[in-house]
């Protein structure tokens, strides 16, 4: 059974399939195979995301002996996934319309660019004025404060002037040119920081007032900590929570762990796949998530906090981890460390599992990443392994 990472491109959102037999998984991956080599169907591959989820949901259904209930929503910009394995159907129920709730509310509340809390606070610390945070806000900045350090920088939410400045703060994908070289000096002038807030409880006690907060490298990591958390108050201990292809996992699916595929960067295949039991999230950083093109150059929106540019080192970085919010913060930190870097950013945030595929479409990953790692692909890419993470 495979729970797969599945991206349409072309405006269709992710759609995470869960526990389909693998000879469903290879059907998928077939038809997106031969849908690429014609021209004339690649326009129509929302039409083909809703071919292979018709065949992966059949394929669930087939000798389930335990009920699996699913449900899919819409929030953070995303499909929001829901699977709930060995509970009945209305108490599933129940609990995934709690957990959509959830999700909507902390989208509301936490959005970087529409009228929110974060906005908000983004006016307050703007003006100079006293900033008093909710409880939930407040343990995301402390959160965001502690990763910040760990990650030497990288993982850095005060820059949202920056992603403002490129054009990312908008439900549309930029047009054009990219900002103009002053700009961007301009902006590395300010030198905003997340180490320079300092929290006592719920008050922001200090702060530089250059900063602008967005916390889209970590917010969907700590809206699902918080939903895996309440299905875990409600008695629910097998499922999977997948916010747009980042996920996490908890318990088995009966009596076999879930098979998570994780999305080439390139193309429409899956690169790998991991065998997960337990507790613990997968996310993906890629440059393919949210880019424009201007003149046969890429401009993503992972940006280099020391630069001002998009990271260009990397196209994709995985973290697994068993708590999501770090697992999102440490996949933009160790996307934008790069092939020379990330090592010594990992060891610092305290992640053990890596696996990036860098520009040149090189594997870098450790060796317990590449213990759970089976390759989807042939032939296997040229790996680069480091010493273990300790």
């Amino acid at each position: 059974m495979y729970t797969l990472q599945f991206t349409a491109t072309t405006g269709c959102h992710r759609r995470q399939i869960a526990s389909m037999p693998t000879s469903f998984i290879t059907l998928a991956i077939r038809i997106i195979r031969v849908a690429s080599l014609h021209a004339d169907m690649k326009y129509n591959y929302c039409f083909l995301a809703q071919i292979i989820t018709c065949i992966c949901l059949l394929g669930a259904c087939k000798g389930n002996a335990e009920p699996e209930y699913n449900n899919q929503f819409f929030a953070f910009g995303t499909i929001i996934d829901i699977t709930i394995y060995g509970m009945d159907k209305d108490r599933a129920s129940a609990a995934s319309g709690q957990i959509e709730q959830i999700f909507l509310d902390i989208h509301k509340s936490w959005h970087a660019w529409q009228e929110s809390d974060v906005t908000r606070l983004n006016e307050s610390i703007e003006s100079g004025l006293p900033v008093v945070l909710d409880r939930d806000l407040a343990l995301l900045l402390k959160k965001s404060i502690g990763l910040g350090i760990q990650s030497e920088g990288l993982f850095n939410p005060a820059i949202g002037k920056l992603a403002e400045l490129w054009g990312f703060h908008n439900d549309e994908m930029p047009a054009g040119s990219p900002p103009d070289y002053e700009s961007i000096q301009g902006f590395l002038q300010t030198s905003p920081d997340i180490h320079s807030l300092v929290l006592d409880e719920n008050k922001l006690v200090q702060y530089d007032r250059n900063i602008q907060l967005d916390f889209g490298g970590i917010a969907k990591g700590f809206a699902i900590d918080i939903a895996i958390g309440h299905l875990r108050d409600l008695g629910i201990n097998n499922a999977i929570v997948n916010a747009g292809g980042d996920l996490r996992v908890i318990g088995r699916h009966g009596n076999r762990p879930w098979n998570i595929g994780i999305r080439s960067p390139r193309g429409n295949g899956i690169l790998a796949s991991l065998s997960i039991d337990g507790d613990y999230s997968i996310f993906t950083s890629g440059d393919y998530e949210r880019f424009y093109e201007y003149e046969g150059k890429r401009y993503h929106h992972i940006l280099d906090p020391r630069t001002g540019y998009p990271a260009d080192s990397m196209i994709s970085a995985t973290v697994m981890h068993t708590d999501a919010a770090t697992a999102d913060a440490a996949a933009t930190a160790l996307f934008i460390a790069g092939p020379e870097h990330w090592y010594s950013v990992a060891r610092e945030m305290g992640i053990r599992y890596v696996m990036l595929v860098d520009s040149d479409g090189k594997i870098h990953m450790n060796p317990a990443m590449a213990k759970k790692i089976h390759f989807e692909i042939e032939p296997i890419p040229e790996i680069a392994l480091s010493p273990p993470l300790q």
